[in-house]
């Protein structure tokens, strides 16, 4: 039996951490995972250190052209959106429109949000949102950035802003919180995490079966439970 490592982003760290005992259980095999942001996956796959796994978001050329991961074992295993929330008790604005958002986000005192210079995905695609609602520079200077969609929810929790910005993925229950849930799709793309088999990977076989387990059915529910859509 092999041990596998595995290098990923945090927007996929719950999921894989509620899978990854049935596979060590079902296959014998020990995985050993490493959740960064999605910049660091994404840089340290590039870079050429050695995961059997990595795990990165789109886009995929840079990963690619390295060299350091199998092209044709590229497998998408799910998406997930940047979803809002605010305090519960406070009013609910409506985001089920892109003028909807605009108006919630610029009247806003503080917002919580990933930091994207940091790696956070999350906050790559909010700086996107914004960028793609010309409000940018209206926005930013109410930004509380924090390292991840956990802290912009616990931060939002503890009431040191009004709005939170995280993945799905990364919101535990919280009474203190309410999910407004994601943004239109035209101005928020969900962010895909996708696998690979590492070009150098000393257990390839061992690491193309976990990614091939990361698509079954049952891994299917399990994405769909932490907030993901399986797949593409």
């Amino acid at each position: 039996m092999s041990e596998i490592t595995l290098v990923a982003p945090g927007g996929i760290r719950t999921a894989l951490n509620k899978m990854i005992p049935d596979f060590e259980k079902a296959t014998g095999h020990k995985v050993t995972p490493t959740f960064i942001s999605g910049g660091a996956a994404k840089a340290k796959t590039v870079e050429g250190e050695l995961f059997d796994v990595p795990v990165i978001q789109p886009p995929l050329d840079t990963a690619i052209a390295s060299g350091n991961v199998v092209a044709s074992s590229e497998t998408p295993l799910a998406t997930v959106s940047v979803v809002v929330a605010i305090r519960t008790g406070a009013p609910k604005p409506d985001i089920s429109t892109v003028e909807g958002v605009k108006r919630m986000l610029l009247a806003a005192q503080s917002i919580s949000c990933p930091s994207a210079a940091r790696g956070a995905a999350c906050g790559v695609s909010f700086e996107a949102t914004l960028t793609k609602l010309g409000i940018s520079e209206a926005v930013n200077p109410k930004i509380k950035l924090v390292t991840s969609g956990w802290e912009s929810i616990k931060t939002l929790a503890r009431g040191e802003v009004e709005i939170g910005i995280t993945f799905k993925s990364e919101a535990d229950e919280d009474p203190t919180v309410t999910m407004l849930g994601p943004m239109p799709r035209e101005i928020s793309i969900p962010t895909g995490f996708v696998a690979f088999v590492n070009a150098k990977s000393k257990a390839p076989d061992a690491a193309a079966a976990l990614i091939k387990f990361l698509t079954t059915p049952d891994a299917a529910k399990v994405f769909t439970e932490c907030g993901m859509t399986p797949g593409k």
